[in-house]
Parts: C-alpha cells; sequence; structure tokens
C-alpha cells in the first residue's frame, strides 16, 4: 500500500488556533501527526509520502498547492490531517473523519472508530462532505481527519497525553494490522481502586436528584478544586452538587479512603473511565463518594462525561483510580 499525508493550512497560511496556555495550534499539531503516524506506517511495511506547504500566502494556492503534490504522486490512498474548532469550551467535543467517495467512507469509519478507542474523545463518525477542495480534487480515495477541537480545554489534554496512541491508531488502521491501538501498561504498584457495574448521572444545576444544599463528600470548598465548578453558585442553591460544572468530566465512586485519602482524590490525580458498551475511555476527576448502595449502581457520571461515553443510565463501566 502507498500513502501520501499532509498536513493542512500552512506556515503563511494559518488554520484553527485555541486560547493560550492549552489551546492548540491546527497547523503545528497538524505536522505533528503527520511525522509521528507516517513513521508508523513507514514501520509497518506501508510506503508513506508526506508534505506540508511552507510558501503559500492565500487559502486557494494552499489547497492547489497541497492537492497538485498529492495527484503527482503514485499512491493508493491521501490523507489529509486537520483539527477541528467551534468555541472555547471544558466539554469534550471529539474526533471525525471527513469523505466523499464509498472507498473513503469504509477507510473514515475504520480511522474515527479506532482514534476514539486510543483516546476515549467522543467519536462524532466518519461524515460525508462534498464541499472540501481536497476531497473533492484529489483522484485517489481520500479521509480528511479532524483529531480533535483546538478550543476544547478537555480535548487539548486528551490530545497531549494520548498522542502516541492516536498517531499509532491511525496507522494501525490505515494499514490493516489492527483497528485496535494498543492499551498502556498500568501505573507502577497497580490501581488503588477499582470497580465494574452499572452507572448513573449527577451533579450540575439540573441535576434535582440533589437537593439545592447538598454538599460533596471530600470537597467543602469551591477553591479546593476550582476546575470542577461552575464560576458561580446556581441561583435558589448553595450546596456544591449543584454547583459542579456538567461540561466537566467527573465520577463518584465509593472509595476505599483507606488506600484513597481524601486528600488523594482532591489533588487532581485521575481516573480512568471506561464504556463497556462502547469500549471508549475518558479520563474524569474523582468528586464525590457515591452512589448508595441501594441503588445498585457503582458510579455517578457527570452528564457531559456520560454523554461522551455514550451511556445511558445503568449502562455498565469500569473505573480504575489512579488511571493507567
Amino acid at each position: 500500500m502507498r500513502v501520501v499525508m499532509s498536513a493542512g493550512h500552512g506556515k503563511l497560511v494559518r488554520g484553527a488556533e485555541g486560547p493560550p496556555p492549552w489551546g492548540l495550534d491546527e497547523v503545528d499539531e497538524a505536522r505533528q501527526v503527520v511525522t509521528e503516524t507516517a513513521a508508523q506506517l513507514r514501520e509497518m511495511g506501508v510506503e508513506t509520502t508526506t508534505y506540508w506547504d511552507d510558501v503559500s500566502t492565500s487559502q486557494n494556492e494552499n489547497l492547489e498547492r497541497i492537492v497538485d503534490f498529492h495527484n503527482a504522486r503514485t499512491r493508493d490512498l491521501d490523507i489529509s490531517v486537520h483539527f477541528n474548532a467551534y468555541e472555547v469550551t471544558s466539554k469534550p467535543m471529539g474526533t471525525e473523519v471527513l469523505y466523499v467517495s464509498s472507498t473513503g467512507m469504509e477507510i473514515a469509519d475504520e480511522v474515527v472508530d479506532a482514534m476514539c478507542v486510543a483516546s476515549g474523545l467522543p467519536n462524532r463518525g466518519p461524515k460525508k462532505r462534498t464541499d472540501l477542495y481536497f476531497l473533492n480534487n484529489t483522484e485517489e480515495p481520500a479521509i480528511l481527519i479532524e483529531v480533535c477541537f483546538v478550543d476544547s480545554s478537555y480535548d487539548a489534554q486528551v490530545y497531549k497525553e494520548k498522542f502516541g496512541l492516536i498517531c499509532a491508531a491511525i496507522a494501525m488502521s490505515i494499514s490493516g494490522e489492527d483497528v485496535h491501538p494498543p492499551v498502556p501498561e498500568p501505573a507502577p504498584g497497580g490501581a488503588l481502586f477499582m470497580t465494574s457495574g452499572r452507572c448513573s448521572h449527577f451533579g450540575g444545576p439540573d441535576d434535582t436528584g440533589v437537593s439545592p444544599s447538598e454538599g460533596l463528600a471530600f470537597i467543602s470548598d469551591v477553591m479546593q478544586t476550582p476546575h470542577l465548578f461552575l464560576p458561580y453558585q446556581p441561583t435558589g442553591t448553595t450546596g456544591l452538587a449543584r454547583r459542579l460544572n456538567p461540561d466537566v468530566s467527573y465520577v463518584a465512586c465509593r472509595w476505599d479512603y483507606s488506600k484513597t485519602p481524601k486528600d488523594m482524590l482532591r489533588e487532581g490525580e485521575r481516573a480512568l473511565v471506561r464504556s463497556k458498551k462502547s469500549g471508549y475511555e475518558i479520563l474524569a476527576y474523582p468528586a464525590d463518594w457515591g452512589p448508595h448502595e441501594d441503588t445498585g449502581r457503582v458510579a455517578d457520571l457527570s452528564p457531559a462525561l456520560a454523554e461522551a461515553l455514550k451511556l445511558d443510565t445503568d449502562d455498565e463501566v469500569d473505573v480504575i483510580y489512579p488511571a493507567p
């Protein structure tokens, strides 16, 4: 198999950019992904040519130059690497792969599934686009990868932590060796807490299942873990449970305080939450103790975490703390 892979936009024709200090730069990161993925493809025996544009000064020139490079090579597949943008958020936004042809659709489906299993980012799926110059003008089957959102702090953090696995997932799905990337080894010493079973969701201004004054088991003040909370106390409430930011990934379990003391849970180490239904994995901050044993559930997730993992109430999850 022969692949030509290019990074979107160019040195002088910049793409999307997230806010400092955590936001991603589309041009810089796309080049990193192209470089690493191409290296892994070559190790798998796939003839891979890479390209990015350092000279174009307009969008039209940039698009034409990239497509001309692809069409001048003998290959079986064209890949363009991009990063998405929408609005500044802490919510998980996810990965999608765009295509225009039926062959491109099959490849896009495999690639996006592999990337999301590897990263735990939401799977936005393969999407047919008939309005993109790259897809319409390359002469071989083509896909355009949108790795994640540059302006989602959640996406940016996951991307940085899972960069190698994301690139491996792309390479494996293209090469056909394996559509499932390797799972990282557990942290030294193993997990301190593990549980498996049914889940639900909790927290935030709209959670009427908790009282307006309900607090949290091991967090007594917003400033202990400001990343978990809304910048304001919702009207008509006084408790921290209703002030939790529903767009942040957090989890409550029946932690064993003798193994995971309260101060440890507060200090920022995250848990890995895995959906047994989809296989997706996302890192989440411990936020509370619960749910009660009488519910028959083992974990309560933030609304955004449940949505990103494509979980409904009483679906099953694994929770590992600290995350491997």
